[in-house]
């Protein structure tokens, strides 16, 4: 019997950046994968900003946020995170660990040393992971739908992540003939793209494990608050059930992260930017459209 094709699970319509990168270089890992690499703005003063996106996306996700700190006047890195966007897989097995290491290796690539962190869903792992155990390299972090544990991730009622993953996982391995009158690369999505879509869905059904308490340990993080974000969204998404604070640590103790927020444009809006690097001041919480949500920031 033919596989059933597989839906993917894009996001909706979003703003990119409205101005062009000053850099766009492709950077090789030691894995052999290549990390497609976005400076926007003009070097200055100020404490650079790094954005990771979440899983399936590309860093032009963010948009009209990096418009924003542009304007104010940071100097903003943008990746494409590996296996997504425009940079590709490599050999190594796909971690949370590996994907903070790949944003360090750019950062040093670039020469930069220190930078504040906006990270989304699977960026927003990546964020904590790299303040935890990098805390020298982070002025502070904005984490924007973390999850600690698999068990984080709330799945929409209509669309099911295991289930998913094993489609895309058949369709891939269905050992499509172009002899019996198809051509794999017509399909969509193709037996490689269904391929890679898995790995990624995969990586949300596996990971992350990090312990809520080793986030205590992070310089980093240890002035973090969790503050809601304003919501902006139909009742149906859900919630974060859970924010737990422990000794002034924000910890996304298994809370849920909707899946449906990986539809949305993902607008962090001024507040992340515009007082930064002011004396003495702190992030204030910005906002992300279409659902319920919490924020992480530390400063």
């Amino acid at each position: 019997m033919p596989p059933i094709p597989p839906q993917l699970h894009f996001p909706s319509p979003y703003l990119r950046p409205s101005s062009a990168p000053s850099i766009a270089r492709s950077i090789e890992m030691a894995d052999g994968a290549r990390i497609a690499s976005f400076v926007y703005g003009a070097r200055t003063d100020a404490t650079p900003v790094l954005f990771l996106h979440g899983n399936g996306e590309e860093h032009g996700i963010f948009g009209p946020a990096i418009d924003v700190c542009v304007e104010a006047g940071h100097h903003v890195v943008a990746i494409d995170s590996r296996g997504q966007g425009k940079s590709t897989l490599g050999s190594t097995r796909l971690t949370y660990e590996l994907m903070a290491d790949d944003a360090l290796a750019v950062l040093d690539e670039l020469g930069i040393r220190r930078v504040h962190i906006v990270g989304f869903s699977d960026g927003a792992i990546e964020a904590l992971l790299i303040a935890r155990d990098h805390p020298e390299r982070v002025a502070s972090v904005l984490s924007v739908g973390a999850n600690l544990t698999p068990e984080g991730v709330l799945e929409e009622p209509d669309w099911n992540l295991a289930e998913n993953v094993a489609q895309l996982r058949d369709w891939a391995d269905a050992g499509w003939d172009s002899n019996g009158g198809i051509d794999p690369s017509l399909l969509s999505p193709t037996p490689d793209e269904a391929s890679a879509a898995a790995d990624l869905l995969e990586l949300m059904l596996l990971e992350p494990h990090i312990p809520a308490e080793s986030l205590a340990r992070s310089a980093a993080l240890r002035r973090a608050r969790m503050r809601p974000l304003h919501p902006q969204a139909p009742a149906r998404h859900g919630r974060l059930r859970a924010a737990q604070i422990d000794r002034g640590i924000a910890a996304h103790q298994n809370t849920a992260h909707p899946l449906g927020m990986r539809r949305t444009s993902c607008s962090i809006e001024a507040a992340s930017c515009g007082t930064l690097d002011r004396p003495g001041s702190r992030p204030r919480s910005g906002t992300v459209p279409n659902n319920h949500h919490s924020c992480s920031q530390s400063s």
